[in-house]
């Protein structure tokens, strides 16, 4: 009699943020995990090669090599993380091509285990009833099937771990964190601060909340400022799978890693209603492997988890895995940014600063929050992030009169002092906005390739226009000069905050997971990465994210005790 027994206890796909969590959380209550990522392998530290490239070691002193970013990265270069200090971090595009129509939907990808927590900007933030209920309140998108108390404990958790850096404001719209000290302002943000709040006292300037830590825990590194994190951190004073959840996943014994690893698709049993196993292919020598599990967390990222969703076909689902509800890979959803004001500061010309702090301001959501108000023809609501900082040479060239030595020398001190502060607006959920698979083009293993439908409607374009007003009125009030509002053209993607493609819900015709990630057809299935998102809300989300995965885990673990899965 052919071994039915599954090889593993749970599988983890993808090896990010949320795969990290999953395989740290499972591995420690027991469990024998195997993680599986397409990307290739990366050691902490030692494969951080860029880390403290100074600038006259990189080639061309850091220009973009053209023709190649043209042919391979025609995407990913377009990331402010991209540059040939990170390049070996992202995909190639050339290589794991996508259908990129122009003007769509920009999908950037790292190409490494670790994924984008070794790129992402750290910005963590709590979301509040305010962003649970938003959905039921105004009738856009179902209603989710949790709310703030239901996660509440599930963020301490994640926050003692990873390490937040903030300050608690005691706000109802975005509830405080676990913090380590707060990074400081400069005198300049200081200023603005005080002029905001004065002029708009109903608005609050914090310094932004960064899983980056400013004094030494959990065994990593305080950070000393070095500067750009996306090269890598061997310190480990920022959050990422390197640091972090794959140490303590290793250290149990229980992990199996397996880079390199590409997810055709994931085996259902129609008799038992579960999934089985999950269908690889090596990168690089095309070998053929299915591995059996009795979990499966799918945390590929969202565009990812729903390609691999889409691509299991089965005569049970010919539509795509737990997909009965036909909504799998709808309600795309991403931020809009890129929209804000820029203004000049006066009287601390004698002051500069030191180091390269990864973190900003932050300005949370003061718009329609009790209901709505009367001068907003939009729902929902924006954030601002943003920092001061002291302009260079090149803000004096042409204004300083003079030639020669004096005139060369003049160039040498520091310029005006600016601040700048963007908004990120929530993108309401709509149907048509989709992720799909295109059967006729295919990529270098034989998959669908992914093709996007997305486009940010009147709402967002209402919000676009407020962000800009308010903040360049903030900016004038607190005595910049000069101010200049922009309305930004940003397109799906360009927030690398997609999300929504396999929400979460209630009902099981119009959701692909229930309250605890778990999808409503395949109970053994859980999706904890951006793609279970029921709304957007305006904060980062990286942090719900990670939070929604350590919940499902526990309830996954409990069920798979009591055999109930």
């Amino acid at each position: 009699m052919m071994d039915t027994t599954p090889q593993f206890d749970a599988i983890v796909i993808g090896s990010g943020v949320t795969g990290g969590w999953a395989a740290k959380e499972l591995t420690e209550k027991g469990l024998k995990v195997l993680m599986l990522d397409r990307g290739r392998m990366v050691e902490h530290g030692r494969d951080y090669t860029g880390e403290h490239t100074p600038p006259w070691d990189i080639p061309y002193r850091g220009k973009p090599l053209r023709q190649l970013y043209a042919d391979d990265y025609k995407v990913q270069s377009q990331s402010y993380a991209f540059d040939e200090t990170t390049r070996h971090f992202f995909n190639n595009d050339a290589k794991n091509p996508y259908v990129h129509d122009e003007g769509v939907f920009n999908w950037f990808r790292a190409d490494v285990v670790g994924g984008k927590s070794l790129l992402w900007g750290r910005q963590v933030y709590r979301w509040s009833d305010l962003d649970f209920e938003a959905n039921k309140r105004d009738g856009h998108g179902i209603d989710w099937p949790i709310r703030y108390r239901d996660i509440a404990p599930w963020y301490s958790h994640v926050e003692q771990f990873i390490g937040v850096s903030g300050q608690a404001e005691n706000l109802p719209q975005l509830p405080d964190s676990e913090f380590l000290p707060p990074m400081e302002m400069t005198v300049v943000e200081k200023h603005v601060k005080q002029g905001i709040e004065t002029k708009f006292p109903e608005r609050k300037m914090t310094i932004g909340r960064v899983a980056v830590l400013t004094q030494p825990h959990n065994g990593r590194g305080a950070c000393h400022y070095c500067g750009p994190c996306q090269r890598g951190c061997s310190a480990g004073a920022y959050f990422s799978t390197q640091s972090s959840t794959l140490p303590a996943a290793r250290a149990t014994g229980n992990l199996t890693l397996k880079s390199d690893a590409v997810v055709a698709g994931i085996d259902y049993d129609p008799e038992t209603e579960r999934a089985t196993g999950v269908r690889v292919i090596d990168a690089n020598t095309r070998e053929r492997a299915t591995y059996t599990a009795k979990l499966v967390f799918l945390c590929a990222g969202t565009v990812g988890s729903t390609q691999v969703l889409l691509n299991s076909t089965s005569a049970a689902f010919p539509d795509g895995l737990a997909n009965s509800s036909g909504v799998l890979g709808r309600y795309l959803m991403d931020h809009t940014l890129g929209t804000g004001a820029l203004g000049y500061i006066d009287g601390f010309q004698d002051k500069v600063s030191y180091g390269s702090r990864p973190n900003g301001i932050y300005i949370p959501r003061f718009r329609n929050l009790d209901g709505q108000d009367a001068d907003a023809d939009f729902l929902r609501g924006y954030g601002y992030q943003g920092q001061s900082f002291r302009m260079g040479w090149s803000a004096l060239a042409g204004k300083v009169p003079g030639y020669g030595a004096e005139f060369k020398h003049a160039l040498r001190q520091p310029g005006p002092w600016a601040m700048y502060i963007g908004g990120f607006g929530e993108c309401l959920p709509y149907e048509s906005n989709q992720v799909m698979l295109d059967s006729n083009q295919r990529d270098r293993f034989g998959s669908p390739q992914v093709r996007f439908q997305f486009s940010f409607r009147d709402n967002e374009q209402k919000m676009r226009e407020d962000i800009a007003k308010q903040a360049g009125e903030m900016l004038t009030q607190a005595g910049a000069q000069g101010v200049q509002s922009f309305v930004g053209n940003s397109i799906g993607g360009d927030g690398i905050h997609e999300m929504g493609t396999a929400r979460m819900g209630a009902d099981p015709t119009q959701s692909v997971l229930n309250g605890w990630n778990q999808a409503h057809d395949v109970p053994n299935l859980f999706v904890t990465d951006g793609a279970c998102m029921t709304s957007a809300s305006c904060v980062n989300p990286s942090l719900t994210y990670m939070a929604l995965t350590v919940r499902a885990v526990d309830y996954a673990v409990k069920q798979l005790q009591q055999e109930q899965i």
